[in-house]
């Protein structure tokens, strides 16, 4: 609008006096152009967003903004302008790393009761996610009453951590019992240290 050209020169007052219209008037119809008053704001929201890649939320676009606008504003411009932060999908854990030896039978076939202690086991390696990071805990848990027979945690999943669990489970064995072991097919219940112990404990996989 010419009137727009004009304002920072002479005052909205005197230019409508000027032309014989209502300062009223002159907001009605500058309300109707639609004039964007974020145009600037969003043009650097758009490029906050561009420059990280589209990893970046509102909270983070704001922070690298710098500017006093509200957290709430940046959020709609965002959400107007269809940024969307990408969220890496979390990769779960998997021990899983092919068929490294043959799979033995599924002889627990989701029966995970037990009528006497020591007669079925399972085992796992679970991944937690802590404040210093992440912790790996390897139990063995007696189906008979849940109790947690034996169990390893450390920073890595590898064999040792499964293999010392197994050898310490085993050792409160009394000489009669010879309980199933059931876990998943994962690496570390297919490698020679886990059968080897398996073997010379009398335990069935």
């Amino acid at each position: 609008m010419p009137v727009d050209r004009l304002r920072p020169r002479y005052s909205l007052r005197s230019m409508a006096c000027l032309l014989r219209i209502a300062p009223s008037s002159y907001h009605y119809h500058h309300a109707g152009i639609g004039v964007d008053k974020y145009a600037g704001l969003r043009a650097r929201v758009a490029r906050a967003f561009a420059d990280s890649k589209g990893r970046y939320g509102y909270r983070r676009v704001k922070a690298a903004l710098g500017t006093g606008v509200s957290e709430k504003v940046i959020r709609r411009l965002m959400a107007e302008g269809g940024l969307s932060a990408h969220v890496p999908k979390r990769r779960r854990y998997s021990s899983y790393e092919g068929e490294a030896t043959p799979a033995p039978g599924n002889l627990v076939n989701r029966d995970f009761t037990a009528e006497r202690p020591n007669e079925k086991w399972l085992t796992d390696i679970t991944e937690i996610k802590a404040s210093d990071g992440k912790v790996y805990l390897s139990p063995m848990i007696d189906c008979h009453d849940g109790k947690i027979v034996a169990y390893t945690a450390g920073f890595r999943p590898n064999a040792e951590l499964a293999n010392r669990m197994l050898a310490e489970a085993a050792e409160t064995l009394p000489d009669n019992a010879r309980p199933v072991v059931h876990s998943d097919r994962g690496c570390h219940y297919r490698w020679p240290g886990w059968l080897e112990l398996m073997e010379r404990y009398g335990l069935t996989r």
